[in-house]
């Protein structure tokens, strides 16, 4: 899995019809359950996203062609982390390889 920190370079700068492009942009991601979350942060410097792709080099591909990104108005940091605990409620999907409460 992977945790996507994304920061604006200027976030009083984003203009809606950019948010909505990179929206559009990860549509396809999370029907295809590459992305689980994301969101703004708070207060709205940036967001985070949880990613579960398998490669990282898919994931960079895809945040390289992000809208905002391409505009020069975010950039992100990738950090790869393994679960190892989890709610129960989440066990389908991460696994049987995790502990669980």
């Amino acid at each position: 899995m992977f945790l996507v920190d994304m920061t604006f370079t200027d976030p009083n700068s984003i203009p809606p019809e950019k948010t909505a492009a990179h929206r559009d942009h990860m549509v396809d991601e999370y029907a295809k359950g590459n992305l689980m979350f994301g969101g703004p942060k708070s207060p709205r410097t940036g967001g985070f996203i949880l990613s579960t792709h398998r490669d990282q080099t898919d994931l960079l591909a895809l945040l390289q062609k992000d809208p905002l990104v391409v505009a020069g108005l975010a950039q992100f940091e990738i950090t790869e982390f393994k679960p190892v605990m989890a709610a129960q409620t989440y066990a389908e999907v991460l696994g049987d390889e995790l502990s669980y409460f």
